[in-house]
């Protein structure tokens, strides 16, 4: 890998030589300057291991074994976004509960010492076990059977976030989560996405605390809900009553987003790859986008930029495992460029020229790439 650039400011001390290596492209360093917010992102949650099942044919059968080809372990659930978003070079702190056992302990090393995230915020709760999550990905989908208990109520958030730049919040119809109003209030730029609503009710309503967030990133079918909007676009449309900008996922047409602050609207296709796991694919979009808001850029380059951040972590297997740092992105744009018109349409890939000036010029590493190891770890060394 090439050496990180340099930062300018003071690094947080938790900032390994390995997450430096990773980062490589840091894409606030034009806008940093002394008295800046330490962090560039916050986000809260909760972290299950993710144990993910690949290479399978077919959806498992009752009463069969089946055999898989590929399996990974890594952090998942808000681990996938942390991983996400330090792996595009921004300093992320994580509030998160913690298993007191081998598989919290293995969580919080990945992405203290493997990722470079700030942890500071987080607790290991006795007792409690890590949340896990089992996901079979076949047919370009997945299925997955989780297991968990819901840490005490205390856990993980604290009573006041850190200072950020920024804030990635996931909102639960008809509740209110304290924190991201107060990060608001200390200047925190919130982007939020959002679940399916298993109250059946989709009022926008109930999602309390959409007026302190900047941006709303539902998928289409969320978007056409909330909204009752016809089509996902119109719905994009009609959520900026309620927050500055909405994006909408549109899946294999790509994703399109309106700003009321400035009137813009994007649409960005879909970069065509052959998707291997989705896991984690919706998060990886949103650090994407984050990151490109984070550093300015027009909408359309951030729509473009999370579209293709999302298109190539569903090449890898796993959530966290497969989001791609800027080596990947950096090698996905020499390749294609290469290999003019073969595999993309000359219109997706005229709206990615932008990565020219951020890309790393040399990159030591084949595409496509692999992260995803077989086990949680091996005792030997050999």
């Amino acid at each position: 890998m090439t050496p990180s650039h340099t930062i300018a400011g003071e690094e947080p001390e938790h900032l390994t030589q390995a997450a430096r290596r990773q980062a490589q492209v840091d894409p606030l360093a034009a806008l940093r300057a002394p008295g800046d917010p330490p962090w560039d992102v916050y986000l809260t949650g909760t972290v299950f291991l993710d144990i993910v099942f690949t290479g399978l044919d077919s959806a498992p059968v009752r009463g069969t074994e089946s055999w898989a080809r590929g399996m990974g372990s890594s952090p998942g659930g808000i681990a996938n976004m942390a991983a996400a978003l330090a792996r595009l070079g921004l300093r992320t702190s994580l509030a998160a509960a913690f298993g007191d056992d081998h598989y919290g302990e293995y969580c919080w090393d990945a992405l203290e010492h493997g990722e470079g995230i700030d942890l500071s915020a987080s607790r290991t709760v006795p007792g409690w076990h890590s949340p896990v999550t089992v996901s079979m990905a076949y047919e370009g989908e997945r299925t997955m059977v989780s297991h968990g208990h819901e840490p005490p109520p205390e856990e993980p958030a604290p009573d006041f976030p850190p200072r950020a730049r920024a804030a990635v919040a996931s909102l639960t119809p008809g509740r209110r989560a304290p924190w991201i109003a107060q990060a608001a209030r200390a200047g925190t730029r919130v982007f939020a996405d959002v679940g399916w609503d298993e109250t059946g009710a989709w009022d926008l309503r109930g999602l309390a605390d959409l007026e302190h967030c900047e941006a709303f990133l539902p998928n289409a079918e969320e978007a056409r809900r909330y909204t009752g909007a016809d089509c996902p676009r119109a719905a994009a449309h009609a959520l900026t009553e309620y927050v500055p900008v909405a994006v909408v996922t549109l899946g294999s047409e790509g994703a399109y987003a309106v700003d009321r602050r400035t009137g813009e609207a994007a649409e960005v296709p879909a970069i065509a790859v052959e998707a291997l796991d989705p896991t984690g694919a919706g998060d990886v979009f949103v650090a994407g986008f984050v990151t490109g808001s984070l550093a300015g850029w027009p909408l359309a380059d951030r729509l473009a930029f999370a579209g293709l951040t999302a298109a190539l972590s569903v090449q890898e297997f796993g959530g966290s495992l497969s989001a791609p740092g800027w080596s990947e992105i950096g090698a996905w744009w020499r390749r294609v460029q290469s290999l003019p018109g073969r595999e993309q349409p000359p219109a997706a890939l005229g709206r990615y020229t932008f990565l020219e000036t951020l890309v790393p010029e040399e990159l030591d590493r084949p595409w496509p790439l692999r992260r995803a190891v077989p086990t949680i770890g091996f005792r030997g060394t050999g």
